[in-house]
């Protein structure tokens, strides 16, 4: 704790100016735009382009059955699904853009896209 000492009063203002740099600019590279559609797959093809800004429901047949989805004030989920897991009923709500939840024994998707998306790992 002696090189706090070492310490003047510009270094002090120099570090407190770099964090709050940092924090700006963390919060500026991991934000995405806003989400504006939803777009449901079934089998590798567009099924539907659903406008956030509605809500509603809507079922998707697949081999396995029917899985339902739904929209609800600028966020989707998948409601119920056929398939043995479960994995995309519980991604819950998608509200950002490149979020996606995928029923993969169903052949069901749905992703959220908008304006901009998120950075994220993958990205990268």
């Amino acid at each position: 704790m002696r090189w706090l000492a070492l310490f003047r009063p510009g270094d002090w203002l120099l570090t407190a100016l770099g964090l709050v740099v940092c924090a700006v600019s963390f919060h500026l590279a991991w934000q995405g735009g806003m989400a504006e559609k939803a777009v449901i797959k079934r089998g590798g093809e567009i099924f539907a382009e659903l406008d956030l800004s509605r809500n509603r429901k809507i079922d998707v047949p697949g081999p396995l059955g029917v899985t339902t989805i739904s929209v609800e004030t600028r966020r989707v989920r998948v409601v119920s699904d056929p398939g043995p897991r479960q994995y995309c009923v519980r991604q819950g709500w998608l509200s950002r853009p490149g979020e996606i939840a995928i029923c993969a024994p169903n052949q069901v998707s749905v992703q959220v896209q908008g304006g901009k998306e998120a950075y994220d790992s993958l990205s990268y």
